[in-house]
C-alpha cells in the first residue's frame, strides 16, 4: 500500500487510507457476532500492509466480541508509530444500538473503560461522538467537550476530536480546547470539509463506501465506468476518489474480510486523473 500522510494534531504522521474496526466484530449492531480469530487476522494484515491508523470504539461489538478486544489481543504490545482513534459518547440501548447518549459524568468513566481495553495508558485520539443516530446539530457539545480537555490535560489523552457534528458544534468545540479530527458521515458538508483543510485538522468520513459518490444509482454507474477503464473495482475508486478530495481527507475502510481488506488498501495505489475525477463527482 502507498498513500500520501498526514499529520495529525501537527505531531502524529500517519497514513491517510487507514482502518476502521467497525465490522470487525460484527456486520451490524443488529448481529451476528463475528468470529474473533478472523478480526485478529484482519488487524494483523492490515498493519503488514502499512496501516498505522485504526479507528475504533467500545460500543462496537456483540456478544461477546467487541473490536477493542480484538486489536488488544491481535497487535499489543503495539508499533511505536500505530495511531489508534476512539470515540465515547454513544450508549447501546437493550438491542444493541447505541442510540443513547453519555452525560458529561459519565465521559471519564467511558474513557477510562477504553484504555483498559485497548491496553493503553493514553489514547492518542478521542472523539466526542454527539446527536446519538441522528445527523448532526441541534445541541451544544461545550460541557462534554471540556470534560474530555480535562482528560487530555491530565495526561489520558493526547489528541481531541469530534464526531457527528456541524460548523456550529466544531466551533463551539474549538473554543474549549484544540479539535484534531472531525469524523462526519461521508458526504456531508463540504464547508465543512474546508474549514478543516484551512485550520490542519483531519476530516475522516466514515461509511466511506456507503455514501457520497457511491450512494446513488447514477453515482454508481459513473463508479463502475472508471473502474472499468481502469480495471479497479468500484470501491478502490471510491476510495481513491475520498483521498484526491482533500490532503486533509482520512479513509477508514473497514471490513471483517481479509479479502476485502487486500481491496480496500490496493485504493492507495490507484491514481485518479482529472477526468476520472470529474467523472466520479459528477
Amino acid at each position: 500500500m502507498t498513500t500520501q500522510t498526514f499529520s495529525l494534531g501537527g505531531e502524529l504522521t500517519i497514513n491517510r487510507l487507514g482502518f476502521g474496526a467497525m465490522r470487525l466484530a460484527m456486520g451490524t449492531f443488529a448481529g451476528p457476532a463475528r468470529d474473533p480469530a478472523t478480526g485478529r487476522a484482519v488487524l494483523r494484515r492490515a498493519v503488514e500492509l502499512g496501516v498505522n491508523h485504526i479507528d475504533t470504539a467500545g460500543f462496537y461489538g456483540r456478544d461477546a466480541v467487541w473490536a477493542n478486544e480484538l486489536i488488544r489481543t491481535a497487535l499489543a504490545p503495539y508499533g511505536e508509530d500505530l495511531v489508534i482513534a476512539t470515540k465515547v459518547g454513544p450508549l447501546p440501548g437493550p438491542d444493541g444500538v447505541p442510540s443513547g447518549q453519555a452525560t458529561a459524568g459519565q465521559l471519564r468513566g467511558l474513557v477510562e473503560e477504553e484504555l483498559r481495553s485497548l491496553g493503553l495508558d493514553r489514547l492518542d485520539l478521542v472523539y466526542l461522538r454527539v446527536g446519538g443516530m441522528t445527523g448532526p446539530g441541534g445541541e451544544s457539545v461545550a460541557e462534554r467537550f471540556a470534560v474530555l480537555a480535562g482528560l487530555r490535560e491530565e495526561g489520558l489523552i493526547r489528541h481531541l476530536g469530534v464526531s457527528n457534528v456541524d460548523s456550529a458544534q466544531l466551533a463551539e468545540a474549538r473554543r474549549t480546547a484544540p479539535v484534531a479530527a472531525v469524523q462526519n458521515r461521508h458526504g456531508g458538508d463540504a464547508d465543512l470539509l474546508a474549514e478543516c483543510e484551512r485550520a490542519g485538522m483531519a476530516y475522516v468520513p466514515y461509511f466511506p463506501l456507503g455514501g457520497g459518490v457511491d450512494g446513488d444509482s447514477s453515482a454508481r454507474e459513473r463508479l463502475g465506468a472508471v473502474a472499468a477503464r481502469l480495471g479497479a473495482s468500484r470501491a478502490q475508486v471510491a476510495l481513491a476518489a475520498l483521498l484526491a478530495r482533500s490532503p486533509s481527507v482520512l479513509a477508514i475502510p473497514g471490513t471483517g474480510s481479509l479479502a476485502h481488506l487486500e481491496e480496500n488498501l490496493a485504493a492507495g495505489e490507484l491514481v485518479l486523473s482529472k477526468e476520472d475525477l470529474s467523472e466520479v463527482w459528477g
